[in-house]
């Protein structure tokens, strides 16, 4: 099994990973052992976290939604699924 998860940085960005062990990565998070990314922006808040059946899975979710806009994350946080869908719509025709 494994996570991919959600952080809210301090200064209101998202930050999006992944990781067999959910707790221990948060952990290095926190204590600024974590990403270059998140050790710039302390304290995190884990904000959505979703356990998976393999880590290639979680992995792939983790790079589908490092493309998604800001809307689109929140939605998925709020677990606005009516939101998220509305959201995935293509806004321009092929």
């Amino acid at each position: 099994m494994a996570w991919v998860y959600i952080l809210r940085c301090s200064d209101g960005s998202y930050y999006v990973g992944s990781t067999r062990n959910l707790e221990q990565r948060i952990d290095q998070h926190r204590s600024g052992r974590g990403a270059a990314y998140t050790r710039r922006r302390l304290p995190i808040t884990l904000v959505f976290a979703a356990e998976t059946e393999s880590v290639a899975e979680a992995y792939g979710w983790e790079k589908r939604i490092q493309n998604w806009s800001r809307a689109k994350r929140e939605a998925l946080i709020r677990g606005d699924l009516a939101a998220l869908s509305a959201l995935a719509k293509r806004r321009t025709p092929r």
